[in-house]
């Protein structure tokens, strides 16, 4: 019992270490299609697609598609495109000026 406790406790703090993008789903034996959570959509087990939410999937499990910026310049905005998957950093003042980002989790 002390094994398993111990094993809880070590899979909680790794829990906290990672940057939670990603996600693991149930596989029940024999199926040959999956659904996506998000979309509702049916795939083949084996395959790849990316949901409307910008998750790369498959049938085992989803991460994000894109990384999110966590330290860019003070006077800079994060703005998320969905059609690209990404995030854009921006100027605050002005959108056509790109910033650097510095630092990013995901995946």
């Amino acid at each position: 019992m002390k094994k398993y406790l111990a094993l809880a406790l070590l899979l909680c703090a790794l829990a906290s270490l990672s940057n939670a993008q990603c996600y693991v789903k149930e596989n029940k034996p024999d199926t040959t299609h999956c659904q996506d959570d998000v979309d509702k959509t049916w795939h083949a087990v084996g395959s790849r697609w990316r949901n409307s939410k910008c998750y790369d999937c498959d049938c085992s499990g989803c991460c994000a598609a894109y990384t999110t910026p966590v330290r860019f310049p003070d006077d800079c905005v994060s703005v998320f495109d969905p059609k690209a998957c990404e995030y854009i950093v921006h100027k605050k003042d002005d959108p056509t000026v790109i910033c650097p980002i510095y630092a990013a989790i995901g995946k």
